[in-house]
Parts: structure tokens; C-alpha cells; sequence
């Protein structure tokens, strides 16, 4: 019987102590750094080390002689590498063989390693996974939305253009792309894009509200196009809750029979629930209805006041409440038979303290309790936002995150691998000694990093502290005595080389980054003063 699930995991977590053992050697990166250049192969233009992983999965592919070396190469550091980590080496080439967005993501660290070495976090190459804002067209009206998703907008990609996008992230080595929205479901190019994506060997999967997948048919359709994960937004175990936070009657209705057909076609699904103080008291009513339908997996995801959600602030969990609901999900991860995650990056401590050292779950990811799950703590670090992931906006805009909307380039005008590698945004964020406050000296920063879209929403401090954390109770406290802090104003910056004034967003008093038309302009940080 082949291992799915986890034990693709487990082997992804091999294959990274494998690199950290071996590729910490100067020699060792020398000899992977020619297998960066790049051959085209079957019409798709990757690089060597793409094609000599594929080999060594035991692909059959036709190519030059120098990809074969590499992939001698390639196999030889592996097996030493998987030996010293005390793994299962066919294990790890048949989980390279049967995903190839594995493939993609041992890539990209692979890579990142050969040109930056061994970091903590992992810098990389290319991100792991894509958060894709489709469309802002939406057949909901969610009071939380970020996107505050409503009509299409007229700068929307074309189709050319997102199939264009699709080659773009495939050439960067992206292994996964989340489709979200609006409601990407249904947009006409939704299905042919779906194609496309898996079509790369990339991880295709898409957050919904649940209405189109409730027709079985269309679910199907999008499995047999190459989809390989659902996510449907549940926000209460209770219809009528559900629905006037949707905006919408039958939103419950639909959401839980599309769970229920991603069950029956044993397709690989979660439900992704809102952290906040109305489900801090009803996660054992949201759980008990994940069991009953037969869902694998949930995700609590963090608030971010961003959107609709701007000033939801009473209804954000306190520092205290949020450490007790991380520490509940732990615990009903133990004796659930269901994974139970939130995208909260101080999981990561909390999981380690509460396990005694055992264990560390890093935010989305569970994998069980073994000696490389911290080795891959470590490579994700916590917050991904411009370091493991970004976000894609519906025209084509790329941010850190869809939660932190900081445009940093389009890839109308310029390449996404370009963007990827030369945002000074993103190079802030990759470099946690940026951070500021108590988030940089915390001795969690690796593994957990604070969420930057919290943080910036909270205090317009990129760099700044959580307030979400305990560790960070005194922040919180201020943003309720004094609240969020106002005053974003329009000036202008005098761009030298062409003497022409360029319109940027500044804050007065708080520090934020801001890149225009290719242009970094950088406000001096002041100190963040309370406002009266």
C-alpha cells in the first residue's frame, strides 16, 4: 500500500534534514549551483535541478547529458543526506515520484540553499505556495472579507493573462497555488486555469464558500481538471449564524453539503473556521460537526482587520484568549481523530511548550511527532508572508499575503521570479534581525515570527510586534485604550533619477515600506506615538 497524507509529509521533513546536514558544506553547494541553469524539456523551460530530482524519482525523461550528471549528483548527496537523518530513501522517491509539487518545494529550498546557504528561516527561491485572489466577484457578502469581494473588477487579469501568470509561477518552481477570491468558482476561467495549474505538476487547490460545490457534478469536474484540495468557510455549527454572517440564507446549507461531497469522492478537503470570540466558545459544537460529516481536517484562522473586517476589532480575541484557544486546539488534536490547526504562527510555540519539547506544529501544517517536524518548523518559520508565500491580486498585483495588501510589482510589467527575488518588501520580511520591538528579540522569532498582516494592521508597524501574542500583551492593551491608529495620507516623493513626483501612501509617525512604479521609498521610523 503506498503512504499518503502525513507520511508525504514525513518524508518532506527527511528530505529537509537531509539538506541541512549536507548542504551546510560550501563543497556541497558548489556542486548543486550548476544544476541551476536552465533546459527546456518537453516545452517547459526548467532548470536542471527540476529535471535531475524528476530522474531521480525515477522519471523517464529524455534530456541532455549535463542533466543526467546532475542528477548523479542530485542522488548522491540525497542518499548521504536521507542515511545521516536516518530515513527511508525509496520512501522519499516514491513521494517525489507520486507529488510532484514535492518535487517543486525540495526545489526551491534546494536552490535557495545553493545561493543564499543554510538560513533560519529558509531563505528560498521561489515561494511555496501562491495565494491567488482570482476574482472580486462574489455571490456573498461577508461581514470578515478582506477583499471586500463584491463585482468584478475591470482590471481583472484576461484569461491569456492568468494562463500567462500559470507559466510564470511554474518557471519560479511555485509548488502550490490556493485559488481564493471573491469567489473563484465561479468565474468562467476558473476551470480551464485549474487545468493549467495541475497540468504544471503544481498543487492546485481552492478556498470557497461552498455554493457551486454543493452540486456534486461541479465538484467532480474540477477534481477530474487536476484540483487536489477544498477548503470550505464554515463560521458556526449553527445554519442561521452561519448565514447572517455570510449575508446570505442557505450559505450553512451549501458550505456543509459540499463538505459532505468532498467526503464522498474522497477528495482532500478542510473547513476553514474564523478565530474570534464567537467560536472561542463554540469550538466544540464546530468540531463536533467537522466529525459528524466525516471532514479530515479544520483550520482556525486568525482575524486580520483588513477589509470588511477593519474594525471588528471587539470581536478579535485578546492575547490571553487566543493562547488559551491555541492551547484547546492542541489539545482536542490529541484526542480528535481529526488534524485540528490555525494559521496563528505563535502555534508553533505553544504546540512546543505544551508537548515538552516533543513536538512543534508550524501555523497550517501538521505532520506528528518526530525529530525533523523542527527541522521543518524551522524552514517555514512561522509567518510566511514574503518568505514561503505572497499573494496575487485579481489584476495581478503581488503583496506579501492577501491579508497585508502592499503592492510590490504586477506581473504585467514585470516578471513574478523578478518580483520574487529583488522586493525590498519582501527582503525586509526574509531577514528577521529587520523585526523591531519584542518580536525580534523573542526567542520563538524562527519558528513563529508574529503575523506581519496583524502587525501592520494593527499598528502600520511592517516589522512590528503581534498584538495577538501574550508575549505582547502590553501592545494590545494600548490598541484598546488608544485604538487603532488613523491618519494614512497621500503625499508625494521626488523620484531623483527622472525629477518626477510619485504619488505614495505614508504614515505619519509609523514606519512603512512602500514600492512604486519599481522605485523603493523607504519613510524614516519614528517612534509609534498613542493617539487621543
Amino acid at each position: 500500500m503506498k503512504k499518503t497524507g502525513k507520511d508525504d509529509g514525513n518524508q518532506l521533513t527527511t528530505a529537509l534534514t537531509a539538506f541541512k546536514l549536507i548542504l551546510g558544506n560550501p563543497l556541497a553547494r558548489a556542486l548543486i549551483k550548476p544544476a541551476l541553469r536552465k533546459y527546456e524539456i518537453d516545452g517547459r523551460e526548467l532548470p536542471a535541478l527540476y529535471w535531475a530530482l524528476s530522474i531521480y524519482a525515477g522519471e523517464s525523461i529524455n534530456c541532455p547529458l549535463m542533466v543526467r550528471f546532475q542528477a548523479e549528483t542530485i542522488k548522491l548527496l540525497l542518499k548521504l543526506g536521507i542515511k545521516i537523518a536516518r530515513g527511508d530513501e525509496q520512501a522519499v522517491k516514491e513521494a517525489l515520484l507520486r507529488d510532484p509539487h514535492i518535487r517543486r518545494g525540495i526545489w526551491v529550498v534546494l536552490e535557495g540553499i545553493a545561493k543564499y546557504g543554510i538560513t533560519v528561516p529558509q531563505r528560498l527561491a521561489g515561494p511555496f505556495l501562491i495565494v491567488w485572489n482570482f476574482t472580486n466577484m462574489c455571490n456573498f457578502r461577508c461581514r470578515h472579507c478582506y477583499q471586500r469581494a463584491d463585482r468584478p473588477l475591470a482590471s481583472e487579469l484576461s484569461l491569456e493573462e492568468k494562463l500567462n501568470l500559470v507559466d510564470q509561477l511554474d518557471k519560479a518552481g511555485v509548488a502550490a497555488v490556493a485559488i481564493s477570491g471573491g469567489e473563484p468558482t465561479i468565474h468562467p476561467d476558473f476551470y480551464p486555469v485549474v487545468k493549467e495549474l495541475a497540468s504544471r505538476g503544481i498543487h492546485t487547490s481552492v478556498a470557497t464558500n461552498g455554493w457551486t460545490f454543493a452540486n456534486m457534478e461541479k465538484l467532480k469536474k474540477a477534481v477530474d481538471l487536476g484540483l487536489k484540495y477544498v477548503e470550505v468557510s464554515v463560521d458556526s455549527a449553527k445554519p442561521e449564524k452561519h448565514d447572517k454572517f455570510r449575508g446570505i440564507p442557505g450559505a450553512w446549507e451549501h458550505a456543509i453539503k459540499t463538505l459532505e461531497n468532498a467526503v464522498d469522492l474522497g477528495t482532500s478537503h478542510g473547513m476553514a473556521v474564523i478565530m474570534d470570540k464567537e467560536t472561542y466558545h463554540e469550538i466544540d459544537d464546530i468540531l463536533d460537526l467537522a466529525e459528524s460529516i466525516g471532514v479530515k481536517r479544520v483550520i482556525f484562522f486568525n482575524l486580520i482587520p483588513t477589509g470588511r473586517a477593519e474594525d471588528m476589532v471587539r470581536a478579535d480575541l485578546t492575547p490571553d484568549e487566543r493562547e488559551e484557544f491555541m492551547k484547546e486546539v492542541y489539545r482536542q488534536m490529541k484526542k480528535r481523530r481529526i488534524e485540528i490547526l490555525t494559521t496563528a504562527p505563535q502555534y508553533a510555540r505553544v504546540t512546543l511548550l505544551e508537548s515538552s519539547g516533543k513536538n512543534v506544529t508550524p501555523a497550517h501544517f501538521y505532520i506528528g511527532e518526530n525529530n525533523s517536524v523542527k527541522t521543518l518548523a524551522e524552514f517555514i518559520g512561522g509567518c510566511g508572508a514574503g518568505r514561503i508565500y505572497a499573494g496575487i491580486e485579481p489584476d495581478g498585483t503581488v503583496t506579501p499575503c492577501v491579508f497585508l495588501p502592499l503592492p510590490v510589482g504586477n506581473i504585467r510589467t514585470k516578471p513574478f521570479r523578478e518580483i520574487w527575488e529583488t522586493s525590498r518588501i519582501f527582503n525586509l520580511l526574509r531577514d528577521r534581525d529587520n523585526f523591531t520591538g519584542v518580536c525580534q528579540s523573542c526567542p520563538y522569532r524562527n519558528i513563529c515570527g508574529g503575523c506581519r498582516a496583524r502587525a501592520y494592521h494593527y499598528t502600520l508597524d511592517l516589522l512590528g510586534d503581534d498584538p495577538g501574542c501574550i508575549i505582547n500583551r502590553r501592545t494590545w492593551e494600548d490598541i484598546v485604550r488608544y485604538g487603532k491608529p488613523k491618519g494614512i495620507s497621500e503625499v508625494s516623493w521626488v523620484d531623483e533619477s527622472t525629477a518626477m513626483r510619485v504619488p505614495v501612501l505614508y504614515v505619519p509617525g509609523y514606519y512603512r515600506a512602500v514600492e512604486v512604479a519599481g522605485r523603493n521609498f523607504m519613510p524614516e521610523r519614528t517612534a509609534l506615538q498613542p493617539q487621543k
